[in-house]
């Protein structure tokens, strides 16, 4: 096997590989040496078919087959020989034109090979890295509002006989029309609404004002013009309506009866659990808040050539991403504010640091001996599957099946445990800021290291 290097540019490499004739044919004669005493063909006694019967009958079909492996075989040699490593499997170019020569045995295999190499940085000392984690200080009136709150949405009701007013619960049909003709999502049989509760379309709520059990009625509302649902958005409809019932609002009270009613022995153990779902989501914020101030520390602290396939295959996947979101939401760049040029450079950048952040942190993993198990995989894999009822086990095959797939489970897992053992290194210094501080949001390129 002879190798040339023909590219030596900033990380790009390419080489050419030519692999003589006169090996391929004595590869072929091998193959076919060795299949002599496997195959049966009438005519012949087993081991006696002549090499050159063999030859016509699976000569190519071998040939095809030798050459995808020493193609695999010669590309893996070249760079182990090298001591190179490349970020993505090497390109091959193998010209169409002289495949069928090769085939023949009547050509050299020459093809050429095309990768980037992996960029070569220093890992600067982690304990040098300052960050400040956001903590917001849970209050007892926070949790007394929480709980009221559930207290709210469990309100007792009683039935009364009188007209419906503000604060009264409705329990109603109703079919909405456009332009004459039910749509969907319009309509239910068994539909509850309080009165002022403003969780209906403006001006629907108020019309139920006076209307009593056994009523039906007509009214007209209008969709909002920002509206999701981009065929309402902005119209006018009707909805034909018949009230079942008419329900009046009792007391609400934090008691251990309402804590009963949730399946709780005390108001005070709904309390507890307030507070502590309280601090497992403010938790969840600081988590994020402090993490995305780590990965731009370490995105200001790092600058190298990047892999181009690496970043392209980083930008394709964003991309797509992007456009498949704009048109479930049927937004268009000019709705955004923005041009198809400056959102393309936008995520280019966004690309960029994707993946210098998941070269930094997949270095520090490695230095590190960072691992993650079989174990952790596969309970990510059993979350993953639950979000799909009914279809559990058709997920789980994909998975299974499919190793790339399940690469994707443990690439975050082992992102946040190097993100973890960053902050056991690291000068964290905690800092009380309001709820509305914590949960101002950022941009969003800053939320992962790679895609």
């Amino acid at each position: 096997m002879q190798v040339t290097e023909t590219l030596a540019e900033g990380l790009k490499r390419e080489l050419k590989v030519v692999i003589p004739a006169s090996d391929l044919s004595s590869r072929l004669d091998s193959y076919l040496d060795d299949l002599k005493g496997k195959v049966r063909i009438n005519g012949f006694r087993p081991g006696k078919v002549p090499k050159a019967h063999l030859k016509r009958l699976y000569g190519r079909q071998a040939m095809a087959e030798l050459l995808s492996n020493l193609i695999q075989e010669s590309t893996q040699k070249a760079i182990e020989e090298r001591e190179e490593k490349p970020a993505l499997q090497p390109e091959i170019d193998l010209p169409e034109e002289e495949a069928e020569a090769i085939l023949e045995g009547n050509a050299d295999l020459a093809f050429k090979m095309s990768y980037d190499l992996m960029p070569e940085f220093e890992l600067i000392d982690l304990s040098t890295l300052e960050l400040e984690r956001p903590i917001v200080e849970i209050s007892d009136e926070e949790v007394e509002e929480q709980a009221m709150r559930i207290a709210e949405a469990n309100r007792p009701y009683e039935t009364k006989d009188g007209a419906a007013e503000e604060g009264d619960r409705v329990s109603m049909s109703y079919v909405g029309k456009l332009d004459g003709e039910a749509f969907e999502g319009g309509s239910d049989e068994d539909g509850h609404l309080v009165i002022g509760s403003k969780s209906f379309i403006p001006g629907f709520e108020e019309q139920l004002v006076g209307l009593k059990a056994g009523d039906e009625k007509t009214i007209s509302v209008t969709f909002p013009e920002d509206y999701a649902a981009k065929h309402l958005a902005g119209k006018e409809v009707t909805f034909d309506i018949a009230v079942k019932e008419i329900q009046a609002p009792g007391e609400v009270k934090l008691d251990d009866e309402l804590a009963k009613t949730l399946g709780l022995d005390s108001i005070d153990k709904l309390k507890e659990l307030i507070r502590e779902q309280i601090e497992s989501q403010f938790g969840a914020m600081t988590r994020q808040k402090i993490k995305r101030q780590l990965l731009d520390k370490l995105d200001e602290a790092y600058s190298f050539d990047l892999p181009g396939k690496l970043v392209e295959t980083e930008f394709d996947n964003v991309w797509r991403q992007v456009l498949a979101d704009m048109e479930r939401e049927d937004k268009s760049f000019e709705d955004e504010e923005t041009t198809e040029e400056e959102a393309k450079a936008e995520y280019q950048r966004i690309a960029e640091r994707r993946v210098r952040l998941g070269l930094v942190l997949s270095e520090i993993g490695e230095k590190n001996d960072i691992q993650v198990s079989d174990d952790e995989v596969q309970r990510a894999l059993y979350d993953r599957v639950r979000q799909f009822p009914g279809q559990e086990q058709q997920v789980f095959e994909f998975y299974r099946s499919n190793p790339q797939a399940l690469a994707s489970l443990r690439a975050p897992i082992y992102e946040e445990k190097v993100v973890d053992y960053i902050m056991t290194l690291a000068k964290v210094t905690d800092k009380t800021v309001t709820k509305e501080e914590l949960m101002a949001e950022d941009d969003e390129d800053g939320e992962t290291a790679a895609a």
